[in-house]
């Protein structure tokens, strides 16, 4: 009863005046940061939201109520309309998927190996391969960029050392071409200039099914290399920092039970990465399905629009063609798409992590 009293006295006194002051001190210590981003995020989303609901075109102020409002059509055209907004918009979803499709598991599988590479006990010079791994990302991605674009260009060192061999290079930025098409052309399975025709007729939301399956163009395979080159480096530290974290007590105690390399990699190593695992994978889907300065300085979606990705199609759309009303719609198309996939990945990954849990819960017991 003792007890029960005190925790109903305490629990009063908290409700008192003093806590009324604490709470309008750290309301107070708060204001600014959220006076700043009221301003400068919340205000301006909230702008774009209006501007992609009107058919604004740049002159004037959008806000004024001369510029006509069109609601939801910015949106509506994007997925239903059969023109060529559409058929763009849809171009730059196959381009944009087959980039995360790529970049996102290869370079979280190679920042890890990269990771357990600098992280093993008999490595030396430990820091000369840090800075080596990591100082592509923090090199300007534009100077990269330049530099990938001399390098593939026709008669770049690629090229040239292709030749050496008696190799024609590809003609890397004007071959819109998709790596299944040229594998299959290679094979002699379809004609290497012309799709197949059974393949060529309509598919979904106006592209034919051999422009969904076609595969990335040699450009976009360009810049996918580019790109996994710059990041996977930070995605090593952060890999890095968590492989530091784990205990050396459950490694040791994995070897007294007889497990081999791999068994303690699968049952110790890689359940203890599982939060870094999904940072990774989320900060890399961000980033892929955001890629500009690459496709803006190497190609600017050419060829044939098999370099278009959504985040340069609304730029293009807004500050080149003017109508700032759809492209502020792609990009909170965009944006909706990046927060769903975020969610699947993460639910994807919790059901694993629970799933696991239970199976190492039963070969305990057992």
């Amino acid at each position: 009863m003792k007890e029960g009293v005190k925790v109903e006295v305490s629990s009063r006194a908290g409700r008192g005046p003093g806590a009324g002051r604490e709470n309008l001190a750290g309301w107070l210590f708060l204001a600014p940061v959220v006076l700043i981003l009221g301003l400068f995020l919340l205000l301006p989303i909230l702008m774009a939201l209006w501007v992609s609901l009107t058919s604004w075109n740049g002159q004037g102020s959008p806000f004024t109520g001369k510029v006509p409002f069109v609601g939801l059509d910015n949106y509506t055209r994007l997925f239903t309309q059969d023109d060529l907004a559409r058929q763009d918009f849809m171009t730059s979803i196959r381009n944009n998927m087959y980039y995360v499709a790529i970049v996102v598991p290869v370079q979280t599988a190679l920042a890890l190996g990269l990771a357990l590479i600098v992280n093993g006990r008999m490595l030396k010079g430990k820091t000369f391969f840090r800075s080596a791994f990591f100082f592509p990302s923090v090199t300007s991605s534009v100077a990269i960029s330049v530099v990938f674009l001399f390098i593939f260009a026709n008669s770049g060192a690629v090229g040239s050392l292709l030749g050496l061999f008696g190799i024609k290079g590809p003609e890397w930025f004007s071959d819109s071409r998709g790596l299944l098409h040229l594998l299959l052309g290679g094979l002699g399975l379809v004609d290497p200039q012309h799709p197949p025709a059974a393949l060529t007729g309509g598919g979904p939301f106006g592209l034919s099914w051999w422009e969904w399956l076609a595969g990335p163009s040699v450009a976009m395979c360009t810049i996918i290399m580019l790109v996994i080159w710059t990041t996977s480096g930070t995605f090593m530290l952060m890999f890095l920092a968590a492989l530091q974290d784990i205990p050396v007590t459950l490694e040791e105690a994995s070897l007294l039970d007889g497990a081999g390399r791999w068994q303690r990699f699968r049952y110790v190593t890689l359940p203890l990465l599982r939060p870094t695992l999904f940072l990774v994978l989320t900060l890399g889907l961000i980033s892929t399905w955001q890629v500009f300065d690459q496709v803006y300085v190497m190609s600017q979606g050419n060829p044939a629009k098999t370099t278009l990705t959504p985040a340069y199609l609304s730029y293009r759309t807004a500050f080149r063609n003017f109508d700032y009303g759809s492209g502020t719609a792609i990009s909170f198309v965009l944006f909706l798409l990046i927060v769903v996939l975020t969610l699947i990945q993460r639910r994807v990954i919790r059901d694993r992590s629970v799933d696991g849990g239970r199976a190492a819960r039963v070969q305990r017991s057992s």
